[in-house]
């Protein structure tokens, strides 16, 4: 009897406490995800360093792991390796070029991988 009830207390534990733990997990994926933007964004300021550009839109982020077959002066890997290319969600970061020579945007789709969305779907980027 002694053992039922203290299962019945553990489940009850776990019943309350198990929503306040995945709402948390899930704020840490979002917030992992704007670090991760953010140093991406600052590897692509040591790359446009080297090579006096920003990547292009089609050579995207894998031009922080990987020369470019144009590029000459490139002094990288400027990340350790592309598995800091994938969101915590396990979708890729996106890499749009600006216009003009600006840095372009990396960003995340969040939870649902697609672009817009609210709430842990909502894009994070800068």
């Amino acid at each position: 009897m002694e053992v039922m009830v203290v299962l019945a207390i553990i489940g009850l534990v776990a019943v309350i406490a198990t929503p306040q733990i995945i709402a948390y997990l899930d704020r840490a994926k979002v917030d992992t995800a704007q670090i991760q933007v953010r140093a991406l964004s600052s590897n692509l300021d040591l790359y446009r360093m080297d090579t006096g550009r920003y990547p292009t839109t089609e050579q995207g982020l894998q031009a922080l792991v990987a020369p470019p077959a144009d590029e000459a002066r490139w002094r990288g890997p400027y990340i350790k390796s592309g598995k800091s290319l994938i969101d915590p969600w396990g979708n890729p970061y996106v890499y749009l070029a600006a216009p003009g020579g600006a840095q372009g945007a990396v960003i995340s789709y969040g939870a649902d991988g697609a672009e817009g969305g609210e709430g842990l779907a909502a894009d994070i980027g800068e």
